[in-house]
């Protein structure tokens, strides 16, 4: 009688805990639908924007006009296009001339072109600082900009790419993109735009619903995260990714940049086990970070934390906080690839490995020699995870 008595307390229980797990699923679903923009709400505000002139873009037509692209939700839940008629990006221009000889509608263009140049090399010089190939990213921003590539920039195209910049994660992605660590940018329409599907995210772990993330000590929900991971061989070969972003965005094309949020959340892989960053707002310049925490006043250096992982010194005597990062890019890294790269190492590389690890860990943003450090750590652990995977059809 006990032992019934006890299967039916274990399965009244485990109804009830699936019945609370799922209403709370469900709440969310309902919650988000109601009070985000609707997919179709958005979808005609943007395309009545577009069919008015207004903006234009590489995926206007698919979303508008042929109804090839659905939106089963708005990409951008502030987004103004989400209200008729609001635009927030004008360029103190009028619309382009429609019936004026070819000559000055040629010249209305150039005009417009060079006023968008002007304005985005002024935007970039903010986000960026002085960097001297800024002209050769505006170029490409151009090229983006030039949605039906017929080699020229509308007044409706320029007025989208405009909205795209103020969006940093869009900024940032198209910066990291040629290197392939973010999602590619596949079109745009207004501040809307639309890129490549990683399948695979989180880089490791499960996301679990608040109630049960909850319950879940953090050194269970640690070791729980490790089993579901690739193959140690792929998990080696993403790895290597997420130190060639590093690398990358350490004195990099323009500029160097903090990663203030190495989240597994905010990355993911592909089919090949190619590492993308799935969330560029964990990044941020270098030098828009010392701007703002020299600007920040402090009692202590906990007052002085950027984001989740960026943090500087409190200069206690004049209240303000340092500009200097305290930890480099690399040093969080190693952090948040110890447990991923460890579990189900290769036993006669464990060893060596964790022992690179933990120096890499060890290091500081204001260590002596820091680049001579920083280049030989990454460049020491990346020989070492290649020699392991180079020989297999991993690599």
């Amino acid at each position: 009688i006990a032992r019934v008595s006890f299967v039916r307390v274990k399965y009244l229980f485990l109804t009830w805990l699936t019945v609370l797990v799922g209403s709370w699923v469900l709440y969310v679903q309902y919650s988000a639908y109601t009070e985000l923009c609707r997919g179709h709400e958005c979808r005609n505000a943007i395309c009545d924007n577009y069919r008015k002139g207004i903006i234009d873009g590489s995926a206007c037509s698919s979303l508008c006009d042929k109804d090839t692209l659905y939106m089963s939700r708005c990409f951008d839940v502030g987004s103004p296009l989400c209200t008729p008629g609001v635009t927030h990006y004008e360029l103190g221009e009028e619309p382009e001339p429609r019936r004026e000889s070819p000559r000055v509608r040629q010249a209305h263009q150039r005009h417009i072109v060079e006023k968008f140049r002007e304005m985005v090399f002024n935007h970039l010089k903010s986000k960026l600082g002085e960097q001297a190939n800024l002209a050769g990213l505006v170029g490409q921003i151009l090229s983006v900009a030039d949605g039906n590539k017929d080699g020229r920039v509308s007044l409706p195209e320029a007025r989208s790419t405009w909205a795209l910049l103020q969006m940093d994660e869009v900024l940032l992605g198209l910066l990291l993109q040629d290197r392939g660590h973010t999602p590619r940018l596949l079109g745009y329409c207004g501040d809307l735009y639309m890129t490549e599907r990683v399948p695979y995210g989180p880089l490791y772990g499960l996301s679990l619903p608040w109630p049960l993330a909850g319950w879940v000590p953090s050194g269970v929900q640690r070791t729980v995260d490790q089993w579901f991971t690739p193959s140690w061989p792929r998990k080696a070969k993403i790895s290597m990714g997420l130190l060639e972003l590093v690398e990358d965005v350490f004195h990099g094309t323009y500029g160097s940049f903090l990663i203030c949020d190495f989240a597994a959340a905010h990355f993911g892989y592909t089919d090949r086990h190619e590492l993308r960053l799935t969330n560029a707002r964990a990044v941020v310049p270098e030098a828009a970070f010392r701007r703002a925490m020299r600007a920040r006043t402090c009692e202590a250096d906990g007052d002085c934390v950027y984001g989740v992982d960026c943090h500087t010194s409190c200069d206690v005597a004049e209240k303000r906080c340092r500009g200097e990062p305290l930890r480099p890019n690399l040093a969080k890294a190693c952090g948040t690839l110890k447990d991923y790269l460890l579990r189900g190492a290769p036993s006669g590389l464990r060893e060596e490995l964790e022992r690179q690890l933990y120096a890499c860990m060890a290091l500081r943003g204001n260590a002596g020699q820091m680049n001579m450090e920083h280049s030989l750590i990454l460049n020491n652990l990346k020989a070492l995870l290649w020699r392991q995977i180079s020989h297999t059809k991993d690599s």
